[in-house]
């Protein structure tokens, strides 16, 4: 049985762990989801490493929202660099999803940027634990995006 850790916000202003939950539960028949929801992306590093030692998940998801301060931003680095830490001690993956809340001054774009990228973020991490390091290899070089439209290779 595969274990997928899920860590969310509540800062987060779309239910990003339910979507990210049904594209796993959707994708693996035989998978155990374990959630973790924190107040905010300073808390995420720590939910991501409990996940993987005490319940031993296979890998790991974590969606936070970043506001739009500089202060804000200065979070998200510290929070990014203490999931890349928790990555290297614990030897697995962790997929980062954020959305930045200036990615849009619109709510609506700001709904869909955090669908998106949460779906196919979802899809990349099952691909990851099925597949391993040759998972996604098919799609490399093609400038896919997440919340965005995809942009293409750059073909000279």
């Amino acid at each position: 049985m595969i274990k997928v850790g899920i860590v969310d916000t509540t800062f987060a202003r779309v239910d990003m762990g339910s979507i990210a939950e049904k594209v796993i539960k959707d994708s693996l028949p035989n998978v155990r989801v374990f959630r973790y929801t924190v107040p905010g992306i300073k808390d995420i590093p720590i939910a991501a490493k409990k996940l993987m030692e005490e319940s031993e998940c296979d890998g790991v998801i974590t969606l936070g929202w970043v506001g739009k301060t500089l202060t804000d931003k200065l979070s998200y680095v510290s929070m990014s660099i203490g999931l890349q830490m928790v990555q290297l001690m614990c030897g697995k993956h962790i997929i980062d999803v954020t959305v930045h809340e200036d990615e849009s001054d619109d709510e609506s774009t700001l709904h869909e940027i955090a669908v998106d990228r949460v779906k196919k973020h979802a899809a990349n991490l099952v691909k990851l634990l099925v597949g391993g390091g040759e998972a996604l290899r098919p799609y490399a070089g093609k400038g896919l995006r997440q919340g965005k439209p995809d942009v293409g290779p750059i073909n000279p």
